[in-house]
């Protein structure tokens, strides 16, 4: 069921850093075609800091760990016809062969397969907005509580409820760290959010808690790094959740409608900053990979 690249598994013998990848950033994340650029620049920015890259999917009956090129153009080309595999998916594209573009919480499950300690992506998925009225979590939240991974990321998805999915993340004892950052970043804002419970400075210290995290039988962590360039996006966010819900958009479907519905109100500028904030969490989660690989 779990199929490791040649060069993922030497890296798992051999004690090397290896970052996990999501795909759902390159079928359902950017407009059509633009995710597979993303997905490629990022494993570039990972071995460009010496970890091995491993995205994971499922294909042909395989959750894959460590997808080549022309693997990643299937998922590119199947667009949104592909299915977004969170945990709770992953058997069901396995046993029905369905091609399977892995979340961030269907990643990390695969990871814990595959002895993978960290993962890069964009956003952590959290709390939605309206939780009281229509009750609505994130897999991803669980899966931290399982995976023994450090997840690099610029904070939770700005469309959900950030500060009530803090919340969550302490109830659960999953650690939150600001990158250099006294606040948690808002996506595509690096200011704005709730205060970061701790923060860390070097890629030594994160590697040093995680480390101290594991050793108590714990399992995930996040480490939460401001994007570069900052976007505010609050009222568009509002304006497109009211969108999807005159549309009855509703569980997995609600977060590449806004995603889309922002990328279209700003005239492509989200797009051009997210690709750039995934590029560079992947290669702050290289840096931290490698600061644990050699101890």
């Amino acid at each position: 069921m779990i199929e490791l690249a040649a060069e993922v598994r030497d890296a798992v013998d051999s004690g090397q850093a290896i970052v996990a990848l999501e795909t759902t950033l390159v079928a359902h994340g950017f407009p059509a075609g633009e995710g597979l650029d993303v997905a490629l620049e990022a494993e570039r920015r990972v071995r460009e800091e010496g970890a091995v890259p491993a995205t994971v999917g499922v294909l042909d009956g395989q959750v894959r760990v460590g997808l080549g090129a022309h693997e990643l153009e299937r998922f590119s080309a199947a667009g949104d016809s592909a299915h977004k595999a969170g945990p709770r998916d992953l058997a069901v594209c396995v046993a029905t062969g369905v091609l399977g573009a892995t979340t961030v919480g269907g990643t990390l499950a695969a990871c814990s397969a595959a002895g993978i300690r960290f993962l890069g992506t964009g956003g952590i998925g959290g709390v939605h907005r309206g939780f009281a009225v229509r009750p609505d979590v994130s897999a991803d939240l669980g899966e931290l509580t399982r995976a023994s991974v450090l997840v690099v990321s610029s904070g939770v998805k700005s469309l959900l409820d950030v500060t009530a999915t803090l919340e969550l993340l302490e109830t659960l004892g999953v650690p939150v760290l600001g990158w250099r950052a006294e606040t948690l970043p808002l996506f595509y804002a690096a200011e704005g959010g709730p205060p970061a419970p701790a923060t860390v400075a070097t890629v030594s210290e994160a590697a040093a808690i995680a480390r101290a995290h594991w050793s108590l039988g714990r399992a995930g962590l996040v480490l939460a790094r401001p994007p570069a360039e900052s976007l505010d996006v609050e009222p568009l966010i509002e304006a497109a959740l009211d969108e999807a819900r005159s549309r009855q958009v509703t569980g997995q479907d609600v977060t590449p409608f806004v995603l889309a519905e922002i990328h279209r109100q700003t005239g492509g500028e989200s797009v051009r900053i997210n690709k750039r904030l995934i590029a560079d969490n992947a290669a702050l989660a290289a840096k931290v990979a490698v600061a644990y690989a050699v101890g």
